[in-house]
């Protein structure tokens, strides 16, 4: 729909039943007489009407109205339905409104709304992009104050071999009414469908099905990993056997052919033993054996791509091999319809082309299993059982039978089955496979675990507080799964290339046929044969289909395992380019909590008992300074005093009596109206001032006893996180809501570059924005509520696991360590990623680039040299063999951060 400077709107209508010059008439003329249109133009050949309106309130009943007046004249309007479903609806008069908010969309034929199923059914009229009508409706909703409801359906796809395959596959998911987006890998052969409500995942696949390939969704209860992994396990035992075959079968027509060609001696052997014809019969029934056995996979995916218009790499082998199987099966059988001097045979070519072939595939396949590791180490973390106590008795039950509140029993050196609180008993806990930290967890009651860790040396009793897919390990398994399948933005380029590489590769083998036939030495035919099939084999684009896919699966794999989760894939390729790290501060570089970091004592007195006393006093207040000293107290195993006579002094402390005896803290100006002078702390205070802390003093029966400072403590690995930060490159700013003197006191200590300080929530943002614009992209790491805008704002979000919910949810990129050291390792590990992808894609197209001239002859006339077809096809399973090899050294990555 378009609108013009008159206030008119234009609507093109798809219009089905014409088939002459009259037809168009009277499709004009019943358009032109509907109140409201300007002028109508149809297009028989395009089967389109564009109609002119003039400006109306009520742009859907107009359009009504001229879809009824095509279908009185006795054509039709095209349309097409589809089913979104919509929330936040409470009464008919929200029907009302997201019935007409829907049919003020351009192109909504009409738009029918359930309250009760919580639906609507939308008509649009025909459109070559539905996707963006859809879009347009699902806005217009939620402009209307309610949001449709939109559902990540996941399909495990098999019957992809290359990159064209992934191109197919995702173009038919989103021509399906109502998808959203779709993204397919290759490596982990899944699709991630983003729709409507109302998609059904029986449509999705039917239009897979359509394309040539097959489907099936994967069910919310298993892990797309595990459902992948007994496809490919399956797959690489049908490989292997009919690799087997065809190399049994293969092997003695290479001897016979090549042997003849190799060593004369042996050519004589044939010719005076068996005999030439013999040998070609011999060949001819092995090698049907091989291609309609074994090979049979590639004609029966290959050729219906074909006649469908979308060859794939199939296709090429298919057309190749049957190429060079035909025109043997000519000069064994009916030789005299060859030209004189053109009658020899190729079937080691179709023969063992099929076995190299196959090789590369098993060993591809292989490989691809090895690039999903680290989620199958992740799914073996997974308890199959758990003791659980239900009337009054422990009982092993399957995990899938534990309920949220169920009572569990872990015994020393069990694996803890499902997330929980600790009620009962004392242990260390192995929590590596989550925050990538080696030292076990204390836990004693009140403590949380988690799913998937070990238990090491003691009894421990939990109640269960999330289980199947709401653990941590589940959702890690989730977030990691979601990050390999997602494309990358330098992969857009490969998708362009390769959805043409396959038809141009088939035009290059056509040419360099004709080529060679017409200007080619003799036998001309020979020749135009051999290098055409060479050019349709070596050209096949595995390689280029690979060389993305894997690379994100084993890097997002290995930085599991570090304990750094991409929740986005994206953030893989954005992270390197980071110029500044922006860190908050609390809970970031500090512990988030107040601690007890001096106590600072006056000659006289002893720890132990000013601490106890002080404790006993600010144990009767909430604020967090007075409970960080209790939990010093209660810590060092202090039993508090008896309190008396509490008393509050405005503006300078505390007072009160401790077993008998006076106590008084406060700010050096109560000591001061004491009678006491702070002045003997002096060297102390100036030394605490310049960490960015706030002393307090306490007196003890009337005399100056300690100088106390509270105060949130940085990190142990933080100093040494910024270090290795400023090694790689990169500038650090702290951005805080702290004042001034804390921020900056604290930036001299960690060697912080730039300190941006007390701001609020938006000035975070404000902050952030500042800095990409003065440095470039930046990368903000935060733990907190407060963080989650500042963690949207910029270029990567990266949030401290230990945080919570909302900003991790805001982010890209989640340290489940809770700690700094994982930032990076995880721009490290990007680096290493993008660059490893940067390999892959330039071997993947240097290959081909460099061999497809070579495959068509382009040598022969300065040395003579030609490509066998069975070389080629040697040379392209190495060719992905190579991508997936060289991705898969990203699991040895080494963390440059030393705690890791």
């Amino acid at each position: 729909m378009s609108a013009n400077q008159t206030g008119q709107q234009t609507v093109s209508l798809p219009v089905d039943g014409m088939t002459c010059a009259s037809c168009v008439g009277r499709v004009e003329r019943a358009l032109k007489a509907v109140p409201g249109v300007h002028s109508a133009s149809v297009n028989l050949a395009t089967e389109r009407a564009d109609v002119t309106f003039e400006r109306t309130p009520d742009l859907g009943a107009a359009v009504q109205a001229a879809v009824q007046a095509v279908a009185k004249a006795g054509y039709s309007v095209v349309q097409q339905e589809i089913v979104l479903s919509v929330s936040g609806m409470t009464c008919a008069s929200c029907v009302g409104r997201v019935e007409r908010a829907l049919k003020a969309v351009p192109g909504v034929h009409s738009a029918s709304v359930n309250l009760a199923t919580e639906r609507a059914d939308v008509t649009f009229e025909r459109t070559p992009d539905l996707g963006a009508a859809v879009q347009a409706a699902v806005q217009a909703v939620a402009k209307a104050g309610y949001s449709v409801v939109q559902q990540e359906i996941v399909l495990s796809v098999s019957g992809m071999t290359c990159a064209s395959c992934v191109g197919r596959v995702e173009r038919a998911l989103k021509a399906v009414p109502g998808v959203q987006e779709a993204s397919v890998n290759l490596t982990t052969e899944q699709a991630h469908v983003r729709a409507a409500g109302g998609v059904e995942a029986a449509a999705l696949i039917a239009a897979v099905a359509k394309a040539g390939y097959s489907a099936q969704r994967l069910d919310s209860q298993r892990s797309g990993t595990d459902v992948a992994a007994e496809r490919q396990a399956e797959e690489l035992r049908v490989l292997k056997r009919d690799l087997g075959v065809a190399t049994l079968f293969a092997l003695p027509v290479f001897i016979l052919e090549m042997g003849s060609h190799l060593v004369p001696a042996f050519h004589h052997v044939i010719a005076n033993s068996l005999g030439t014809q013999n040998s070609w019969l011999l060949q001819f029934v092995l090698t049907t054996i091989v291609l309609f056995g074994p090979g049979r996979r590639f004609y029966l995916k290959g050729i219906p791509a074909l006649l469908r218009g979308a060859p794939d790499m199939n296709s090429l082998v298919a057309v190749g091999t049957a190429a060079a199987y035909l025109y043997s099966v000519v000069a064994t059988f009916a030789a005299h319809l060859l030209p004189a001097g053109t009658v020899n045979v190729y079937y080691e070519a179709a023969a063992v082309i099929i076995a190299l072939i196959l090789l590369g595939r098993f060993l591809e396949a292989r490989a691809k299993g090895n690039t999903s590791a680290a989620i199958k180490r992740l799914l073996g973390l997974q308890a199959k059982t758990a003791r659980v106590v239900r009337d009054g008795a422990a009982q092993e039950l399957p995990i899938e039978a534990v309920v949220r509140g169920d009572v569990i029993d872990v015994r020393p050196g069990e694996r803890i089955p499902v997330d929980g609180e600790v009620l009962e008993g004392h242990s260390f806990v192995d929590e590596s496979m989550i925050s990538g930290e080696p030292v076990p967890v204390e836990k004693q009651p009140g403590a949380n675990v988690v799913g998937g860790t070990v238990n090491q040396n003691g009894a421990l009793t939990f109640r269960a507080t999330q289980v199947g897919n709401d653990t941590v390990l589940a959702q890690i398994i989730r977030m990691v799964e979601q990050a390999q399948g997602s494309k990358l933005p330098i992969q857009a380029l490969v998708d362009r290339i390769t959805m043409w590489f396959v038809p141009a590769v088939m035009a290059a083998a056509a040419l360099t046929f004709v080529v060679w036939l017409i200007f080619g030495p003799s036998p001309a035919l020979t020749f135009a044969l051999v290098n055409a099939v060479a050019v349709l084999i070596i050209a096949c684009p595995c390689a280029m289909g690979l060389a993305t896919p894997t690379s994100i699966m084993v890097g997002t794999g290995r930085a599991a395992q570090m304990g750094v989760l991409f929740r986005k894939g994206e953030a893989l390729q954005s992270l390197k380019d980071a110029a500044v790290i922006a860190v908050d501060k609390t809970g970031t570089l500090t512990k988030g909590r107040p601690e007890l970091t001096d106590l600072v004592l006056a000659p006289g007195f002893e720890r132990p008992a000013v601490l106890q006393q002080v404790a006993t006093v600010e144990n009767k207040s909430e604020h967090p300074i007075a409970q960080a000293i209790v939990t010093a107290a209660t810590a060092e195993g202090l039993t508090l005093g008896t309190l008396d006579r509490f008393e509050s002094v405005t503006g300078f402390g505390v007072r009160a009596e401790v077993d008998g005896v006076r106590v008084e803290i406060g700010a050096d100006r109560f000591m001061t109206r004491l009678g006491l002078d702070p002045a003997q702390f002096s060297g102390e205070a100036t030394r605490l001032g310049d960490q960015g802390k706030t002393p307090l003093y306490a007196a003890i029966d009337g005399q100056l006893a300690a100088m106390i400072a509270v105060a949130d403590p940085i990190k142990d690995t933080t100093a040494a996180a910024i270090a290795t930060l400023h090694r790689q490159g990169l500038k650090v700013a702290m951005i805080t809501g702290d004042n001034r003197r804390t921020g900056e006191a604290i930036a001299r200590q960690l060697g912080i570059d730039e300190v941006i300080a007390e701001v609020l929530p938006d000035g975070k943002v404000d902050a952030v924005k500042r800095l990409k614009q003065e440095h470039g992209p930046v990368a903000y790491v935060g733990d907190g509520i407060n963080d989650a805008p500042a963690l949207a704002e910029a270029d990567v979000g990266i949030a401290i696991g230990t945080g919570t919910d909302i900003a991790i949810e805001a982010a890209d990129v989640v340290l489940m360590s809770g700690d700094l050291g994982g930032v990076p390792n995880a721009l490290a590990l990007s680096r290493a990623t993008l660059a490893n992808i940067r390999q892959n894609l330039f071997w993947a197209f240097a290959y081909n680039v460099a061999l497809i001239p070579v495959a068509a002859g382009i040598l022969y006339p300065l040395s003579g040299t030609l490509l066998s077809p069975v070389f080629a096809a040697g040379a392209m399973a190495l060719s992905s063999v190579f991508v997936l090899s060289n991705a898969l050294r990203l699991r040895r990555f080494t963390p440059p951060a030393a705690h890791v």
